[in-house]
């Protein structure tokens, strides 16, 4: 036996045709195969530390077995779960993933796609930076296949999975309402990200729903969704002497630079302020006081996009489309009525 052992030595140690050890170890095919012998051949496979060569299968299939993935920042808390949705689903069909951090720079962003290109991705799964990102636009438009996870782009019909924004925000504001606040600010994401937009448009509907009327001084935007610009957002709203009785945070990063800024002011939250933000990170709820906020099914996003873009793999002239998955409230210790 060589080093590296082959498909024929794998063949053997099963005791089948090298074409059944063949389908049995390719995703694409295992189900032509009978469970008891896959299950020989994915034995003699792993005995034998036998490896398919993806590079050999690529050019069977004109193919590279290899799926880009383009994200604004690692880390994020949010986007890891994201990922492992993606790559666990791309695994099981074959393919690998290839992971880029865009750090939310239109120019990183472009050099990184050239890159995943140039290494003949068979597609990409991306969270742009920007609403209006003609980069993606112009590719998919070219027939590059591309899926855009947690974010949109704005007149455009790339395909997309995102968390239901819109109603995760209202049901916040709501929440909120029937507690009796009736001074509920925003601290907004950047307005230049479909969430960060959107997000601040569903929390004006929930407000205009329920016949409030929206204090501008209590709307201040984030220039990204990292705590240190949701503490300074949250400190330019204070300063200009416009104190809420509930905040409603972009995602849970801002919503921890509106922790800081309250314990700057000895703001005591909830019996001062109450909070609520958006994502459910993990450790979330460990927090001083736990925090209530909004949950995405982030791992069910990552899964769903690599599903979306294995059957546009498989069958190209698919219609368009997106998804929206559910968002649910979850309420910790964060939230109670206003102090009198």
């Amino acid at each position: 036996m060589t080093n590296s052992p082959t498909l024929k030595e794998v063949a053997q140690r099963a005791g089948v045709h090298v074409t059944t050890a063949s389908r049995a170890l390719n995703p694409a095919t295992s189900s032509l195969v009978n469970p008891a012998t896959m299950r020989r051949v994915q034995a003699a496979a792993r005995e034998l530390r036998y490896q398919p060569n993806a590079m050999a299968r690529g050019l069977k299939t004109a193919r590279s077995m290899s799926v880009g993935v383009l994200i604004p920042d690692l880390t994020n808390p949010l986007f890891p779960p994201i990922v492992r949705g993606i790559e666990d689903v791309l695994a099981a069909a074959g393919y690998t993933t290839l992971i880029a951090n865009t750090d939310n720079d239109p120019d990183r962003q472009v050099k990184l796609f050239d890159t995943l290109r140039a290494r003949q991705v068979d597609g990409l799964v991306v969270a742009t930076a920007h609403r209006e990102d003609g980069l993606f636009i112009d590719a998919h438009r070219a027939g590059t296949r591309i899926v855009l996870v947690n974010r949109r782009v704005d007149h455009s019909d790339i395909p997309s999975v995102t968390g239901d924004d819109h109603d995760g925000i209202a049901m916040a504001v709501r929440h909120l309402i029937d507690l009796g606040h009736t001074r509920i600010a925003h601290v907004a994401g950047p307005q230049d990200t479909s969430t960060g937009r959107g997000r601040l448009r569903a929390y004006r509907q929930a407000l205009d729903d329920a016949g409030m009327t929206l204090d501008p001084g209590l709307v201040v935007a984030a220039k990204g969704f990292t705590e240190l610009e949701g503490a300074r957002a949250t400190r330019a709203m204070l300063d200009a002497g416009k104190v809420p009785t509930a905040v409603v945070a972009a995602n849970d990063m801002i919503a921890l630079g509106c922790l800081d800024v309250f314990g700057e002011r000895r703001l005591r939250c909830p019996q001062h302020i109450s909070l609520v933000g958006f994502n459910d990170m993990p450790f979330i709820d460990r927090l001083t006081p736990p925090l209530s906020t909004v949950r995405v099914p982030h791992y069910q996003i990552g899964a769903e996009a690599a599903r979306m873009l294995l059957d546009r793999f498989g069958n190209p002239d698919l219609p368009t489309k997106s998804i929206t998955l559910p968002a649910t409230l979850v309420l910790r210790e964060s939230t109670a009525p206003p102090s009198r």
